[in-house]
């Protein structure tokens, strides 16, 4: 591209972001997917390995999905939290069945979900004792939103500092470190609160002794394991949720991203002894569970079943992290790791990330980039080895040409 180009793209993207708060740093416009690709509005076409953060599992092109949405649009987009619809109703059930978790609340956002959470852990401790100090147990590195409370127990640093002070009772332990864990543990602790695998922390899976062992601590001291699996659930390892391949139930659960493939909609969902804690007027949302969202929800749980995407994720999660083993083979002085669960894999660089993730754009990839100089790899769901070899052979011409 030549210099004056350059210059007139940035002029460009100046204009475009003229009246938004400058949160992101953004360089392209979309206007259409197709499949697995996305579409900008000079044409160009991008292989998206990135689905939206995890959000399009289902990619571009399903039309089980569009038509569902289509249909509700013109049958009923919102009644309140005052009345059933039906959509909701059978949101709930695919959502309890598929996790394991007897109750639901829908929300708008994987934001709002951990908020919930934090607030049914807190409640719950509540009722046993109402001098409970309501202490929550999160980890360095983690990620779990940034409204004030999601913000709180996120476990980063520079995220939290220009915002406090933040809500109280927050400590921080090790991710994959049990006794750290131990260590913070007190009469006031009323829940531990950790991503299944963390994401923006760097792609790294819990280990099974750590899972395990914070599970047991949950019970010992009659506290609330929360697994945030905004990310990291439905289907993105090959299981509905990540913690599944633990052989573990956790007693709260957060989704969103994939729970409505791009339709705004999470939830927080927890078994009978915690979910009953709230009671009318506990907790309440405008927008959340309303029946647009919840149709893309119950469309999702119908195209994975009829679809079989979770042993597609299986077959597919093996043959993207053998490809990027390949790489780090040809390239062991730049990919330094190659780590993850299923379609949700890392490579650990010894070059920067961004840098990676920018020359790939140009070239028609989309990819992620996530703490710890990690190149992350979140893309649909239904992607195909043909795309794999693509992503990869860009990579691979990206890399020869690293200093």
């Amino acid at each position: 591209m030549r210099m004056e180009d350059k210059k007139k793209g940035r002029r460009n993207m100046e204009n475009l972001d003229l009246h938004f708060i400058h949160t992101y740093n953004r360089s392209v416009t979309f206007v259409r997917g197709e499949d697995v690709y996305l579409i900008d509005d000079q044409g160009k076409r991008y292989l998206d390995m990135g689905a939206g953060i995890a959000v399009s599992a289902l990619g571009y092109s399903n039309k089980r999905f569009k038509d569902g949405l289509k249909r509700q649009v013109d049958d009923l987009i919102h009644v309140s939290n005052l009345y059933f619809n039906q959509p909701a109703i059978k949101a709930s059930k695919y959502l309890s069945e598929a996790s394991g978790m007897d109750r639901v609340f829908f929300t708008n956002s994987g934001t709002e979900a951990i908020e919930g959470a934090l607030k049914l852990a807190r409640k719950y401790a509540y009722l046993k004792n109402p001098n409970s100090g309501g202490e929550i147990i999160a980890m360095n590195h983690s990620f779990h939103g940034r409204s004030m409370g999601a913000l709180s127990v996120t476990g980063t640093e520079h995220y939290r500092t220009p915002f406090e002070p933040l809500i109280g009772g927050v400590s921080f332990a090790e991710y994959n470190d049990l006794e750290s864990v131990e260590r913070l543990i007190t009469p006031d602790t009323c829940g531990i609160i950790l991503e299944t695998v963390q994401g923006e922390g760097g792609i790294y899976p819990a280990s099974e002794e750590f899972i395990k062992g914070v599970r047991s601590l949950c019970d010992s001291h009659h506290i609330a394991m929360i697994l945030d699996e905004i990310q990291c659930g439905m289907g993105r390892t090959g299981t509905y949720f990540a913690y599944q391949h633990y052989g573990i139930l956790p007693d709260i659960i957060t989704s969103a991203k994939a729970l409505g493939c791009g339709v705004p909609v999470g939830a927080f969902a927890a078994v009978e002894k915690f979910a009953k804690a709230m009671v009318p007027g506990d907790h309440g949302t405008t927008y959340g569970g309303n029946p647009l969202a919840c149709q893309a929800v119950c469309q999702v749980f119908e195209a994975f079943e009829e679809e079989d995407i979770l042993s597609h994720v299986k077959e597919m999660g093996n043959y993207l992290r053998e490809k990027l083993s390949g790489l780090q083979r040809r390239f062991p002085e730049i990919i330094t790791e190659v780590r993850g669960k299923g379609l949700l894999l890392g490579m650990e660089m010894a070059c920067p990330n961004a840098d990676i993730a920018s020359k790939a754009m140009e070239r028609g990839l989309v990819l992620l980039t996530a703490g710890g100089n990690v190149v992350r790899m979140a893309p649909p769901l239904v992607i195909q080895p043909e795309h794999v070899d693509q992503a990869v052979s860009i990579l691979e011409e990206i890399l020869a040409q690293q200093p």
